[in-house]
C-alpha cells in the first residue's frame, strides 16, 4: 500500500533534508518538496504576486496522481491547521494509500536560531526570501507564533508522532524518523 508521509515542523528543523534523505534511500518514492515546487513557478521572487494558489495546486495533483500509482509520497511541509493537514490524509483516503503524520521538534528558542542560522549560512535564493518574508513579518515574534500554533495542532490530532530533530545529528534524526514510521504500523 502507498503511504503519504507528511512531515510537519517549524521551518528550519530539517523536513526537507530528512525529506531528501528518505526518498534517496526509497525508489520510487516522491520527495514533494513544497519549497522546490515554489522554485517552478514563475513570479515567486516578486512579493507582488501570488504564486501559492498555483503551487498547492500542483502539490495535490503530484501528490494524488504519485498515490494513486502505488507510490509513496513524502510531503515536507509547516502546515498548522488541521484542515490543511486533513486535506492531504483525504488525498491520500482517496487514492488507497495511508497517511502518517510526524511532526520533527526542538525547543521553541532552538528551533527559532536553526531558522536564522540557515539563511545566515545559504546562498540558496528560496531560503534567502523565505527568510526576508518572515523577517518582514516579525522575524522571531513570527516564528514563536508558528511554533505554538504547530504545538496546538499537534494537540488537537493525536495520530500525528513527535519525533525530535536534533541539531546537526541528521542521521540520528533520521533514524528516530524511520523509527517512528515503525511505530505507525510502516512496513517499509
Amino acid at each position: 500500500m502507498a503511504r503519504l508521509i507528511h512531515l510537519n515542523g517549524p521551518p528550519g528543523i530539517g523536513k526537507s533534508t530528512l525529506s531528501a534523505l528518505y526518498t534517496g534511500r526509497h525508489p520510487g518514492a516522491l520527495n514533494l518538496d513544497v519549497d522546490t515546487i515554489h522554485r517552478l513557478v514563475g513570479g515567486w521572487r516578486d512579493d507582488q504576486t501570488d504564486t501559492w494558489p498555483a503551487v498547492w495546486s500542483l502539490v495535490r495533483g503530484m501528490a494524488a496522481v504519485h498515490l494513486a500509482g502505488g507510490h509513496d509520497v513524502v510531503l515536507p511541509q509547516y502546515l498548522a491547521t488541521s484542515d490543511e493537514i486533513d486535506g492531504f490524509e483525504r488525498i491520500a483516503r482517496e487514492h488507497g494509500a495511508g497517511f502518517h503524520e510526524i511532526v520533527l521538534v526542538d525547543e521553541q528558542e532552538t528551533t527559532i536560531e536553526r531558522f536564522h542560522r540557515r539563511a545566515r549560512d545559504s546562498d540558496d535564493a528560496w531560503i534567502r526570501h523565505h527568510h526576508r518574508l518572515v523577517a518582514r513579518a516579525g522575524g522571531s515574534t513570527v516564528l514563536g507564533i508558528m511554533y505554538d500554533d504547530l504545538m496546538e495542532v499537534v494537540r488537537l490530532r493525536p495520530g500525528a508522532v513527535l519525533v525530535p530533530s536534533v541539531v546537526d545529528e541528521v542521521q540520528a534524526t533520521y533514524a528516530s524518523l524511520v523509527e517512528a514510521l515503525g511505530s505507525t504500523g510502516f512496513d517499509g
